[in-house]
């Protein structure tokens, strides 16, 4: 084996550019597959990062407006939801597993001592916490108490907590909403830097005082259970519907009348969206991978008819047309693994520096308040496995027909080659 070995390096020696060409090809090759797989990565993972905490499994209705006229109704009526559905649905529909609502209450200017600042209002069910994904950095959100005994208490965000406390903690103090004073219970996590706010007050509260006890809301929430295929989900939504249009007198199959938001079905889609990126990345680097391969492999041929005359007398002196052919393909894929592994170990650090640089930027250091578009752009360890397999399954298939044919070289005519 060290014979070999040594025959290799005289050989690369003696060709240094050449090989080191040959050898750059298969580096970059290589190196821009990591950085495609990293670059793919790290887009799934930030535009996953907004699913982390919120319900897939659930959906979202909206109250719309009729396409079409209905027992003496006239097309374009204006649908609203209320308290009440939100009873029907969860007695009527064991699919549903919890539900929870939302109803906007518009811009109000919110007052602390001298400060002020424009909020978005909206009431909600406590269970919008856990089905949205709402994170606190301190204090609690709204319970089941606050809703029941339609208390005056606020969930304000950071931009409202900068702007009106400045930094300090808010929890247990009162604050003016629409010249009625709530007490701040907690605070949801964001960029402090944005000059818009919300705050959530409970939903009982919101619609008492500022719909005139109007049990109207703007959406619910469902998170189901039991429901795993395509069909199952549509005959749910059929029945959904069906059970709504009863209830608000429009055509059971009018989608236009409620609006349903269906999250387990866009995590499919983006799912099967990720898949196929996936795909064409494999596809874009290991076509990228093949210009390096190919170029091995042209050097191999090179070598093949450079040393023709020297396998003639090593076929002339005994030696068996396996010796010819392991050499040959011994000498590829020390090559290629060689450059490839050094293209893969830079294509590794870019990614983790640029992991490290997004993990430092500002906008990574606020408490869960942007939407992610790009994180951890970095590999595991099985794509590097699967990246290595293929570098050393393609030194061998650049090697393995230049070794062939120099093995089938007879003895007399190798040592006549270039003579």
């Amino acid at each position: 084996m060290r014979e070999l070995l040594l025959e290799i390096w005289t050989s690369v020696r003696r060709n240094k550019l050449r090989t080191f060409l040959t050898g750059f090809s298969v580096a970059w090759g290589i190196f821009m597959l990591v950085i495609l797989l990293g670059s793919g990565n790290g887009l799934k993972n930030g535009v996953l990062a907004n699913f982390d905490d919120y319900a897939t499994n659930s959906i979202d209705l909206y109250g719309g407006e009729t396409s079409k006229p209905w027992m003496g109704y006239e097309k374009g009526r204006r649908i609203r939801m209320r308290n009440s559905d939100l009873e029907i649905l969860k007695r009527e529909f064991p699919e549903i597993e919890e539900i929870s609502a939302n109803k906007w209450l518009d811009g109000k200017k919110a007052t602390y001592g001298n400060e002020f600042t424009q909020v978005w209002l909206r009431g909600s069910l406590p269970k919008v916490q856990q089905m949205e994904g709402i994170k606190l950095s301190a204090g609690r959100y709204i319970n089941d108490a606050d809703v029941e005994n339609y208390r005056k208490v606020i969930v304000i965000d950071e931009p409202m907590r900068r702007i009106l406390f400045k930094g300090a903690d808010p929890v247990g103090r009162q604050i003016k909403v629409g010249g009625l004073v709530f007490t701040v219970i907690g605070i949801m996590k964001g960029d402090a830097q944005r000059n818009n706010s919300s705050c959530t007050i409970p939903l009982t509260t919101g619609q008492l005082i500022y719909t005139a006890n109007n049990p109207e809301i703007n959406n619910a929430i469902l998170t189901l259970r039991g429901i795993d295929t395509d069909e199952q989900m549509e005959d749910f939504e059929k029945r959904l519907l069906s059970r709504l249009s009863a209830e608000h007198h429009f055509a059971p199959d009018d989608r236009s009348a409620i609006w349903i938001d269906n999250t387990m079905e866009m995590y499919k889609n983006m799912m099967v969206v990720f898949g196929g990126i996936n795909l064409f990345v494999w596809i874009i680097g290991l076509g990228t991978l093949l210009a390096g391969i190919v170029g091995v492999s042209n050097i191999m041929l090179v070598t093949v008819t450079e040393r023709t005359a020297e396998f003639g007398i090593r076929k002339a002196l005994g030696a068996r047309p396996s010796s010819i052919i392991r050499l040959i393909l011994t000498e590829s894929v020390l090559i290629t693994a060689a450059f490839g592994y050094l293209g893969m170990v830079l294509g590794v650090a870019v990614m983790e520096a640029v992991n490290y640089a997004l993990n430092q930027a500002p906008a990574q250091q606020t408490e869960g308040g942007m939407n992610s578009v790009f994180l951890d752009p970095t590999l595991d360890l099985g794509v590097a496995v699967s990246a290595t397999v293929v570098l050393v399954v393609a030194g061998l298939i650049a090697g393995y027909i230049p070794a062939y044919r120099a093995a089938q070289l007879k003895t007399i005519d190798a040592l006549r080659y270039n003579k």
